[in-house]
């Protein structure tokens, strides 16, 4: 089942242009979103919840115009970005108990649940956090009010290999309790260890979005691995 569905985004900017961006989420599905830095990953994450305004095109979730049914439909969503300036100082339960009063669907039983999935001590600050840790609050942030999608823009970025790999665990968790997760990465080789489906984004178009198994089968040549056929692809200037 198609739980967020984008149609034909476009966004223009003096250099830069997203071209018809056109792609769904499964329910229950991890995805990886592919593209070199600047291809427009975070510009489609930010048009997807309505942070920047698209000069045409649509998003839906649960079948549902974004537009309209934000409030509503933000709800059921969780962002993170990679890396976000809490008060460093303040303990991490101190700035929990400031977000969740912006969501009347705040679990805190789900809550306690992430603090420990994730090992975080909440008696501690954003200071005494490593950048990891870091990463872990704002997904615990983003999941704890019972969040059917997560969406994450670059969330391995700047992380050591076995933070990185720690996270990709929590990715196939959260998807085997029933969680769609969507997230952006340059880092190929991240895709390629967890994501069931691939969405390729070049120069500001999409090239691919299918499952990876299909994406190997149709743009690998033997003996690749996924990250050699994405180097191909951008040497030879993938556009479509």
């Amino acid at each position: 089942m198609v739980i967020a569905e984008v149609q034909d985004l476009v966004k223009s900017y003096s250099s830069f242009e997203l071209k018809n961006i056109s792609f769904g989420l499964e329910s229950g599905r991890i995805t990886g979103f592919i593209g070199r830095n600047g291809a427009g990953k975070t510009t489609t994450i930010k048009a997807m919840l309505n942070m920047i305004h698209p000069d045409s095109g649509t998003v839906r979730y649960f079948g549902k115009p974004f537009l309209g049914n934000e409030a509503d439909i933000k709800k059921r969503i969780g962002y993170s970005t990679g890396t976000v300036s809490w008060y460093p100082r303040k303990k991490i339960r101190d700035i929990v108990n400031i977000v969740k009063r912006f969501y009347d669907t705040w679990d805190e039983a789900a809550y306690r649940n992430y603090l420990d999935i994730f090992a975080i001590d909440e008696i501690k600050t954003p200071l005494e956090l490593s950048e990891g840790m870091k990463v872990k609050v704002n997904l615990m942030l983003a999941l704890a009010h019972k969040s059917e999608v997560l969406i994450l823009d670059e969330p391995t970025s700047g992380l050591d290999p076995f933070s990185r790999n720690e996270l990709l665990g929590v990715f196939t968790k959260l998807r085997n309790s029933g969680v769609t997760v969507f997230f952006s990465t340059h880092i190929i080789s991240d895709i390629e260890k967890c994501a069931d489906d691939i969405i390729y984004i070049s120069k500001g178009q999409i090239i691919a979005a299918m499952p990876k198994a299909d994406f190997i089968r149709q743009y690998s040549e033997p003996g690749e691995t996924l990250e050699d056929t994405v180097l191909r692809l951008e040497g030879g200037g993938a556009h479509a």
